[in-house]
């Protein structure tokens, strides 16, 4: 079953966010996971396996420039999570399809996302789901 998440669903979905991201505390996930449910220019999309929350994305609305596109505003995918007994099962596409659903209902006419570069799994998820690539990046940082 796939739903939009409301706040009930907050938990469930900062539980698998943890996964992705790890480093924060659960609790600091709930509280942007409410965060994100609670603001119109963001989504949570949930995917449960009977009571289990196996799969979750975030989306939201980018109004600044997005690499490779030509409009405002852009549904960006800001991530993507699927249980990994659970990968290789269209969940991802699923998740995807609700976001970019979404977008579209904000006036979206492009949708886009990124990953880091090293990440292959990342990639070939993307590409499998019909993104292309619009650029590569290297970020740099100094301490002054």
């Amino acid at each position: 079953m796939l739903i939009k998440a409301t706040l009930p669903e907050a938990k469930d979905a900062a539980f698998l966010a943890s996964l992705l991201w790890p480093g924060q505390s659960l609790e600091e996930f709930v509280q942007e996971m409410k965060d994100f449910i609670e603001n119109a220019d963001s989504a949570i999309f949930l995917v449960y396996s009977e009571r289990e929350a196996i799969g979750f994305a975030h989306c939201e609305l980018r109004n600044d420039y997005v690499e490779g596109t030509n409009s405002s505003p852009v549904g960006y995918l800001e991530g993507i999570y699927v249980k990994e007994n659970y990968r290789q099962q269209g969940i991802a596409r699923r998740l995807v399809q609700a976001c970019e659903n979404w977008a579209k209902g904000k006036g979206c006419q492009e949708f886009a996302s990124d990953c880091e570069l090293n990440n292959k799994d990342s990639l070939g998820m993307h590409l499998k789901l019909g993104f292309e690539e619009a650029n590569r990046i290297i970020c740099f940082k100094k301490k002054i």
